[in-house]
């Protein structure tokens, strides 16, 4: 680090010089304008870049490197969470229709990214949204609501003798969650490389990186109702003994109310509500040992998933209380 004192010249302007180096790596010449730009932890960002439009990144692959459909769409993926607002598939040959496939099933999985120009030997996508239109806060607002209906859905399916139906349904709908975190990580990415997008959204990086730690536990807690209504359906069509069914009822309506509180507090940024929904994980542990016993009972084919379902319970709750435990870390950070 540099040391440079402030001097006061005209008797109001504070004057500090910038590093040589850097001047001359960024090729800052007489009278070059230059942003400054004030960040919510106190410090002073100096930039070239002095336009307020997004930041514009693009990645080119070359399917000469790439033999796999699936590689393609892990690499596209990468690509959308890192941030790269534009994205070019080149061919030496013409591009195979399995490729160009997987283009089309990113378009509909990444929200934002479009096909805008297509030929026989290149495919370009680009990034048509602003991120600044979309709040951190009504993405996770929806995650949630999506997860939570995913899970009393799951649970309703289970009620009505396993129907296959209602199950499928839960299961599909886990694509919305993956969509809304592949956002939310885009975002971050985004805003940890971009200062000035931190500003436009009103978002401290703090705060950013936190919502994304929420994000990633949510879309969990979406896969443990994903596996609930799995399960369901190697049930569909049993008779369940009432007092399981009963218990294990009992823990997802106290799994889903820790997960309804701990997203309660992160919105009202409450301390004492996460440190008191943390305490109740343990209470639905003990229902889903409760369960597990109880399906023990049960025949092997009824008993183990059964047994599956109540530890997604288990750890759908003890996620809910990760994120308060999270919140609670943030919280003591920026409160004072």
């Amino acid at each position: 680090m540099e040391i440079r004192k402030v001097q006061i010249t005209g008797g109001s302007s504070y004057v500090i010089t910038l590093p040589k180096d850097w001047a001359e790596e960024q090729n800052i010449q007489k009278n070059d304008p230059l942003g400054l730009l004030a960040q919510p932890d106190g410090t002073l960002l100096v930039t070239r870049d002095i336009t307020e439009g997004q930041f514009q990144r693009e990645k080119v692959f070359s399917l000469a490197d790439i033999n796999e459909p699936v590689y393609l769409f892990r690499l596209l993926v990468g690509s959308y969470i890192s941030g790269f607002t534009g994205i070019r598939i080149t061919s030496k040959t013409r591009i195979p229709v399995s490729m160009r496939m997987v283009a089309r099933e990113f378009t509909q999985m990444a929200i934002g990214f479009e096909v805008v120009e297509e030929t026989d030997m290149t495919i370009t996508l680009k990034d048509l949204l602003n991120p600044s239109e979309m709040p951190f806060e009504n993405t996770i607002k929806r995650m949630f609501v999506i997860v939570k209906n995913m899970q009393i859905d799951a649970m309703s399916a289970l009620e009505n003798g396993g129907d296959p139906g209602i199950a499928d349904d839960v299961i599909k709908r886990d694509n919305d969650v993956d969509r809304l975190n592949w956002l939310i990580a885009r975002q971050t990415n985004m805003i940890l490389k971009n200062a000035r997008l931190s500003r436009k959204m009103g978002a401290p990086t703090s705060k950013v990186v936190n919502t994304y730690i929420i994000s990633r536990i949510i879309e969990r807690i979406g896969d443990h109702a994903v596996r609930i209504a799995e399960n369901v359906k190697k049930i569909s069509g049993s008779q369940i003994n009432k007092d399981v069914l009963t218990s294990i009822m009992k823990a997802n309506n106290l799994a889903i109310s820790l997960f309804d509180k701990s997203i309660v507090s992160f919105f009202n940024s409450d301390l004492k509500g996460s440190n008191k929904n943390i305490e109740q994980v343990e209470k639905l542990e003990e229902l889903s040992e409760k369960v597990a016993l109880l399906a023990m009972k049960e025949e092997p084919s009824i008993a183990i998933p059964l047994r599956s379902i109540a530890e997604s319970i288990r750890r759908s709750g003890e996620y809910a209380g990760d994120i308060s435990e999270s919140i609670i870390n943030y919280l003591i950070e920026e409160k004072p």
